[in-house]
């Protein structure tokens, strides 16, 4: 795939981690799986299988650009994109796509996150290679959905066609819905034509342009205005200026839920979005009591179903807790149930109301 350029989303801060994940060290330069590499090396070293480095661009917040460069050796620095402010997905893919563009004008681009669990890359690579070849061939804006194993609820979902008018994996959509309840959740596992949003899309850069030029005019237009700096030595001057008057607004909002040229491929490759800590939980091994132990100094005693995760010179002892988050991470400690993970980017804010930065 020569002309496949990937781009890695890792501007964000990961408040659903906290307190591991922090503004100033997020969840995706750590090595929250303990594999003994971060979520974004994981993700380059993913990527790397598809294209060569020298085609692969980080966009990141200002902040993160040392991070980057620490933990992603291979990368040229030239290629570590920086946002001088977050918004969102539509002004970061926007950026990325006019910076490939002065480089291959007919370029095929693939957008990821950066904190993403896949565990079969073959198939993702597999898979990859269909959308990368669809997308050289056509103007459809290609997304990947993932075949859901449950009704889960924090999902957004694709709903596809499925009665002959898209053959072979590559399906035309149909409708966008946000995380619904889990009622609507069960209905569209029993439909069988609905998919988990992954955040994974695929389109060449012609096809991206015209599509944005229609129906993201305002974040286009403003990007337009500096075709002739990206690439030089004005470009940062230009994007300081001009970043921070865009919309903040998602790609899935701003473009795919109005674009009439969408298309998914349905995939299995055993994905999760890892946004939560009861995600983690539902993917880590556990003891003979449901109990997910990140080091080997925790005892605990009528304990069941609990995420424990505390620094490795640090014993703990845990009794009788159940279904809990059990979070200890330097100057900060986190309990609470697993069923109200939910409410842990309120506590952020709480903290931030009282205590300022200093926590996150």
């Amino acid at each position: 795939m020569g002309n496949t350029y990937c781009v890695i989303m890792a501007g964000g801060i990961g408040s659903r981690f906290w307190p591991v994940s922090t503004s100033k060290f997020p969840k995706q330069f750590h090595d929250i799986l303990g594999t003994g590499e971060t979520l974004i090396q994981t993700t380059y070293n993913r990527l790397l299988k598809i294209t060569d480095a020298s085609k692969i661009l980080v966009v990141t917040h200002k902040n993160y650009k040392s991070l980057v460069q620490e933990q992603l050796k291979g990368l040229p620095e030239n290629n570590i994109i920086l946002e001088p402010a977050r918004r969102n997905t539509a002004p970061c893919i926007a950026y990325a796509a006019f910076r490939i563009q002065k480089e291959d004008p007919n370029a095929v681009m693939l957008v990821a996150p950066s904190d993403h669990l896949i565990l079969n890359e073959a198939e993702f690579s597999r898979i990859i290679k269909i959308a990368a070849k669809e997308a050289s061939t056509s103007s459809h804006l290609l997304t990947l959905g993932i075949k859901p194993h449950r009704p889960d609820t924090g999902y957004g979902y694709i709903q596809f066609i499925s009665n002959g008018d898209s053959e072979g994996e590559v399906k035309k959509v149909k409708t966008f819905t946000e995380k619904p309840n889990e009622e609507w959740a069960k209905k569209f596992i029993d439909s069988g034509d609905f998919l988990w949003n992954a955040g994974i899309f695929i389109w060449s850069i012609p096809t991206l342009m015209k599509e944005m030029a229609a129906h993201m005019t305002d974040i286009y237009r403003i990007f337009e205005t500096g075709i002739e700096v990206y690439g030089t030595d004005n470009e940062k001057e230009f994007v300081d200026k001009i970043y921070p008057t865009c919309e903040n607004e998602s790609i899935d909002y701003g473009l795919l839920e109005k674009s009439k040229d969408v298309f998914v491929i349905p995939s299995d490759f055993g994905w999760s979005d890892l946004g939560t800590w009861g995600s983690l939980y539902q993917l880590s091994t556990k003891d003979q009591n449901e109990n997910s132990v990140y080091n080997d100094t925790t005892i605990t005693y009528n304990a069941k179903n609990n995420l424990i995760r505390v620094p490795k010179n640090k014993l703990a002892v845990i009794e009788g807790l159940e279904n809990y988050i059990v979070v200890d991470e330097d100057d900060r400690l986190l309990i609470c149930k697993l069923e109200n993970e939910q409410l842990i980017k309120s506590f952020v804010n709480d903290i931030k109301l009282k205590f300022g930065d200093k926590h996150l």
